[in-house]
């Protein structure tokens, strides 16, 4: 089988925590004419599928484009650093949706990132989903939490502090830990192993998937697993085992893979979470179309994601493909 992407990770920057506090070298790399930014509307990125999908708008700030896109900006995020240049995220989300194209060079389209992410390049979705996360962190974050006064951007958009002189707050960006499990069963009497995979209530219809959840306070992301599948499926599982983790910014979660071992079989699916469950052998799985594909009953998870990423590592050990 292909080895899955993991898209939305590995962002090829370096982030410059050495720098990112000096407001005089933030405002010197605002200038420079290599600068590049990486548009947002509304937590949609810019697209533009006839020139290329990777960074669909190359705006630089010595151009017309870099001091349209600075001036409609409503929030700047320092990023890091690619080689010598600067990258900075824009909120362009005070102008309508035409503006906002216009603003940031006049080319492409804001779409969705999680549906358009199969289509883009890793090294393009990883900074797209990393300036939508950071922009939605600022936007969702604009008051103190303390004491309701506002607060404003430090340190390059590394953090957030509250305006009010006896509060003084500091926020960080914060991100909420899910797991998500492929659950499997291996009979003792030598029949072939199975997986759990669920169909949930989104999008597209007959995609059958790993189960997820987020973890609660005082749990451990080992009771997180047990308990959701157990919420989900009413399905024991013990021995989970950490696989691997992606970035999932829709919004703002780190999605945490694991493997767990199901010590009961009997599926009692709850209605608010899946449409159904199924177990499912390597071989049947095998035989799943892709995601998108409406003209099969079963279709896999997409392939950019640590769902697709846990079923197909769990096929190829199983099958030795």
């Amino acid at each position: 089988m292909d080895n899955p992407v993991l898209k939305f990770a590995d962002v090829p920057l370096d982030r410059a925590e050495d720098r990112r506090g000096d407001p005089e070298w933030l405002a010197g790399r605002l200038a420079r004419d290599d600068t590049r930014f990486i548009p947002v509307w509304r937590d949609l990125s810019l697209i533009d599928d006839g020139h290329g999908t990777s960074l669909p708008s190359a705006v630089i700030c010595g151009s017309t484009a870099g001091a349209d896109v600075l001036a409609a900006s409503c929030e700047t995020v320092f990023l890091g650093m690619e080689e010598d240049r600067a990258v900075f995220a824009v909120d362009l989300s005070g102008s309508d949706e035409e503006e906002a194209v216009a603003a940031a060079g006049g080319r492409g389209k804001y779409q969705d990132l999680w549906r358009a992410g199969p289509s883009i390049d890793a090294r393009g979705a990883a900074l797209m989903a990393y300036a939508r996360g950071m922009l939605y962190w600022h936007r969702e974050n604009r008051f103190c939490g303390r004491c309701g006064h506002a607060t404003e951007s430090r340190e390059g958009g590394r953090r957030r502090r509250c305006t009010d002189a006896d509060c003084g707050r500091n926020a960080f960006p914060r991100i909420d830990p899910a797991v998500i499990t492929l659950v499997e069963y291996r009979p003792e009497d030598g029949r072939p192993p199975m997986c759990l995979l669920g169909n949930h209530h989104r999008p597209p219809p007959n995609v059958f998937s790993t189960l997820s959840g987020f973890t609660e306070p005082g749990e451990s992301l080992e009771e997180t697993v047990a308990r959701e599948v157990f919420e989900e499926v009413g399905v024991r599982v013990s021995a989970a085992n950490y696989q691997a983790s992606q970035p999932w910014p829709f919004p703002s979660s780190l999605m945490l893979g694991f493997r767990a071992r199901a010590e009961t079989t009997d599926i009692e699916v709850n209605p608010e979470e899946l449409v159904e469950a199924q177990w499912f052998t390597a071989e049947e799985v095998l035989g799943f179309g892709e995601w998108g594909d409406e003209s099969v009953a079963y279709a896999l998870p997409r392939r950019d994601s640590i769902a697709r990423f846990l079923v197909d590592s769990w096929v190829s050990e199983v099958t030795d493909r």
